[in-house]
């Protein structure tokens, strides 16, 4: 058939072949891959304003005081240049992209953008690593039911 469409009988209602069914539509891949990123990146700002509030409220109680407060504020720093740089990228490419002369300058802020992120996933981990806001083991919790 012209149309590529397969039909057992004249009642049912045509098939598409096997590779039209399988085909990734890679607009709608994007959309959705941008915005779950987006989600956590809201979810990771929000993840340490908590923790940022949390230090503050401790004060120098907390061990690491001061390593958490820097790091904190430098993760949160880090997250809001990223954003300012994709919304700069979202711009040039809605604006200028079509030109050639700006492919460059696009590149430049796109790999400065991964870099933040990397170096904001890293401060993000050694956060991690000096919060002591652990649960607490599973025994001492069954030994207190009493």
């Amino acid at each position: 058939m012209a149309s590529g469409l397969d039909r057992v009988n004249e009642n049912e209602k045509p098939i598409k072949n096997a590779w039209q069914l399988k085909a990734m539509d890679a607009n709608r891949y994007a959309t959705k891959k941008t915005i779950a990123q987006g989600m956590l990146d809201i979810a990771l700002l929000t993840a340490n304003a908590s923790q940022l509030k949390y230090i503050l409220q401790v004060g120098e109680q907390h061990q690491f005081y001061k390593l958490m407060l820097i790091l904190i504020s430098l993760s949160i720093v880090m997250q809001v240049l990223s954003g300012v740089l994709s919304l700069s990228l979202s711009l040039l490419r809605d604006c200028r992209l079509h030109q050639p002369e700006f492919h460059q300058s696009a590149n430049i802020i796109n790999h400065i953008r991964t870099g933040f992120a990397f170096f904001t996933t890293m401060i993000n981990l050694f956060i991690s690593a000096f919060d002591n806001r652990l649960p607490s083991p599973q025994g001492d919790s069954l030994n207190n039911v009493n």
